[in-house]
């Protein structure tokens, strides 16, 4: 037979209640006490006050979130996919947060699992760095709704260290300058809340220009740039806001050597630049300018076509291979049918080269662009100007691509890692050589401290 206490109140012995009911509602312990269940113990029917119990095992590998859990969710070496709770009640819980700072890079999924997220019947992505979100179940038509979403970062700041080539700093940023070939060594990458990318100027060498007065200009190397979304310096347009994450590991660094220019003493077509790779990216070479009755070569930016007889003496196509940006542009062509007319300009990473201009004169190459990742303004990858019996063609001001003679008479060499294409020869000049191209440029830059 079951037995039955019946009291108001329970008394620890310096006679403070412990438990008391007054009109059905019923306190348990006196104001300062501490409730404590043994160990092993559970609750039930007190409800949840919003928050979770947290496992601190973090999850790398795609799990089911079980309901009053919160959940380090670490997407170093890929994206993880978190299943909701199936069938859940109204007040389930779950909570994660990014446990490497890595969200950003590899996204986390939470699958729906039959159920709304924020009114949606859709997935939800996480892709903020460093983010943390805490959701409850309301009902069926809202479904699971985010009451806690954070991107406040409390993690130190960690940041890349690294050797090669000429350093030196601006502000908080290191640059690594590489006029020549070279190593970048990273000793250690930070985080994302101080480095873990650089950002880059890949120039390659610039193509040479073609002897004699009906040649066309050499044509820019291929110009490929980043600049991180706020940094402190102008980039030029053809900048992409997506820099390169590095490890730590050593990188080979290509400086493309510019392009000859043709040889005196008769119908010479420059010869092409070579390519300057850091990494992933290729600055492709320029492409030399013809001579009489040659087209332009291809390249980073195209070189310009001789003149000729034939029916067409083209500019050489730019941004060859093809990348996104554009590297470069086209070169212009050269004069048809005329003997000795004008050749084309070269093309350069600010526009494409001009053709001849009538009557046999030479087109203008096309301009560069400029840009302060080395800490100060600085010209590249300007086309050189082509040449014809009534005169050569001009290159924009500032002049970044080269002239279409110097006063000895011969092409103008381009300038020294400008990557800009080599001039040609005016009339009846001796020497008239073509001008070479100017090699290229590597150029590194990230936050340091």
């Amino acid at each position: 037979m079951a037995s039955t206490i019946k009291v108001n109140n329970i008394q620890n012995q310096c006679g403070a209640n412990i438990i008391n009911e007054s009109a059905n509602t019923i306190t348990i312990g006196a104001s300062g006490d501490t409730i404590t269940l043994a160990a092993g113990a559970s609750q039930t029917g007190f409800g949840r006050t919003g928050t979770v119990d947290w496992d601190t095992t973090a999850k790398t590998a795609s799990f089911t979130a079980v309901s009053g859990n919160g959940y380090f969710v670490n997407t170093t070496s890929g994206a993880i996919t978190v299943t909701l709770p199936a069938t859940p009640s109204a007040g389930d819980i779950v909570a994660l947060q990014d446990y490497a700072g890595t969200w950003g890079n590899n996204n986390v999924t939470i699958a729906r699992n039959g159920s709304n997220i924020g009114g949606a019947g859709v997935d939800a992505t996480l892709s903020t760095f460093n983010q943390s979100i805490t959701l409850v179940y309301v009902d069926g038509t809202r479904g699971w709704q985010t009451v806690n979403d954070s991107t406040q970062n409390i993690d130190g700041a960690t940041y890349i260290a690294a050797t090669g080539g000429t350093v030196t700093t601006c502000g908080n940023y290191k640059i690594h300058t590489f006029t020549g070939p070279g190593t970048f060594t990273v000793c250690s990458v930070g985080n994302p809340f101080g480095s873990a990318s650089v950002d880059y100027l890949v120039v390659g060498g610039g193509g040479g220009g073609g002897a004699r007065w009906h040649s066309g200009g050499g044509g820019a190397g291929g110009y490929r740039e980043s600049k991180a979304t706020g940094a402190p310096w102008t980039a030029s347009p053809l900048a992409t806001s997506t820099s390169l994450p590095v490890s730590a590991t050593a990188y080979p660094i290509t400086v493309g050597a510019g392009g000859s220019g043709g040889a005196s003493g008769g119908n010479n077509n420059g010869t092409d630049g070579n390519n300057s790779i850091f990494s992933t990216i290729t600055a492709a070479l320029g492409g030399r300018g013809g001579s009489y009755n040659t087209t332009g070569n291809p390249g980073g930016s195209g070189g310009g076509g001789g003149s000729g007889t034939n029916p067409s003496q083209a500019g050489g196509t730019g941004n060859t291979p093809p990348v996104s940006p554009p590297q470069g542009n086209n070169g212009g062509n050269g004069e048809t049918p005329a003997p000795g007319g004008g050749g084309g300009g070269g093309g350069g990473a600010g526009g494409a080269g001009s053709n001849f201009s009538s009557p046999s004169n030479g087109g203008n190459g096309a301009a560069g662009v400029s840009t302060s990742i080395s800490g100060s303004s600085v010209g590249y990858a300007g086309g050189s100007a082509g040449t014809g019996p009534a005169g050569g063609g001009t290159v924009p001001s500032p002049s970044w691509g080269s002239k279409s003679a110097n006063p000895a008479g011969a092409g103008e060499n381009a300038r020294d890692n400008s990557g800009s294409g080599g001039g040609t020869t005016a009339q009846n000049c001796s020497p008239n050589a073509g001008g070479n191209g100017g090699s290229g440029i590597v150029i590194i830059r990230y936050k340091y401290q």
